[in-house]
């Protein structure tokens, strides 16, 4: 969730007709098709547990976790909420301060930056780091995924098999849950409004052009897409797969940048009329954004999958690449010998 969108009473009287998701973004709907078509769309090459109905399904689902789990409390809540968004300028920086190119390294250099510019993260959100974190951990998770199941795979260590599947199967179930996590992010990326200072409106200060200061955040990202955005249609804007070879840093900056110019297209749209019902501009628009957004997901998804290969994992680690060659057995390393 990024900031209140409605006045108080508004937001009351809304909650009595729509679900508190309208209030998040991208909504349900919006998120559930982010991250079902992005596993629909997984190449051959990832391991076929990921590659299911059900695999779809749940990550749909998880997708919509981190804005569930909103309400859990003040300091969670605090925490959490700026994860979820970045206020670039017209500029393409964070409220003035910072770049978004290049990103700093951790949130604790990103923090300096801001707090040089009179500015910190809960002021000015986090998104970028929320993506990054997701993917490290998912790529280290597709580590121990790989050595699971070559070591179940292996006879010479078959005394152990059974504790090598019952890991596998639980890390299984932390991949769905990360990749939820993950689609969630890469989600919000997708929509203009979370990567904006021109989140709701336009805004005070200038406003040659004349665009809307109305609340437009929540009717664009959850009424417009519940009632006219289709999952066909998504799935058609897709684009083929597009590995960056760059660092995560770098193609998640440019990934919020390029949303990020889509931001006074956006206004412009809303300004000639097409988030009127009935008008077709305003369901294409979130259609390629949206469609963007599974794109980036199922791009960055075979990402972690290729890095995973070349990870070290247990305690003491062993490497991968030894595992799946049969080299080392990973048992004392996984099961963990104090």
């Amino acid at each position: 969730m990024k900031r209140l969108l409605a006045p108080p009473l508004v937001a009351l009287a809304l909650a009595f007709a729509a679900t508190p998701s309208s209030l998040f973004a991208w909504g349900n709907t919006g998120h559930r098709l982010v991250g079902e078509l992005a596993m629909k769309a997984l190449p051959a090459d990832l391991p076929a547990f990921l590659r299911t109905p059900q695999a779809a399904r749940d990550v749909g689902e998880l997708s919509r976790e981190p804005d569930r789990s909103k309400g859990s409390g003040r300091l969670h809540d605090q925490d959490r909420d700026p994860g979820h968004f970045v206020d670039l300028d017209l500029d393409g920086k964070v409220l003035g301060g910072p770049p978004m190119l290049p990103l700093a390294g951790t949130r604790a250099e990103y923090e300096t930056q801001l707090r040089a510019a009179g500015l910190d993260q809960w002021k000015a959100g986090y998104l970028p780091y929320s993506i990054i974190d997701r993917w490290q951990q998912l790529t280290t998770d597709f580590a121990y995924w790989r050595v699971l199941a070559a070591a179940e795979r292996n006879p010479r260590w078959a005394a152990h098999r059974a504790w090598f599947r019952e890991d596998r199967l639980r890390r299984e179930a932390l991949i769905l849950k990360g990749l939820g996590e993950l689609s969630h992010f890469v989600g919000d990326g997708s929509q203009p409004l979370h990567v904006t200072d021109r989140f709701n409106g336009w805004g005070d200060g200038p406003n040659p052009a004349g665009y809307t200061k109305a609340r437009i955040h929540g009717p664009f990202e959850g009424d417009l897409v519940l009632a006219r955005v289709k999952a066909g249609s998504v799935k058609a804007r897709m684009t083929p797969l597009r590995l960056c070879d760059c660092p995560i840093e770098q193609r998640v900056s440019n990934y919020l940048v390029t949303t990020g110019n889509e931001v006074v297209p956006l206004y412009e749209m809303e300004k000639a009329g097409g988030m009127a019902p009935g008008d077709p501009r305003g369901a294409a628009f979130a259609t390629a954004r949206l469609a963007a957004g599974a794109s980036e997901l199922r791009d960055v998804v075979v990402e972690a999958w290729r890095a995973s290969e070349n990870r070290q994992v247990g305690w003491k680690p062993v490497a991968v690449k030894d595992v799946v060659a049969g080299r080392v057995d990973p048992y004392p390393a996984l099961y963990g010998i104090d």
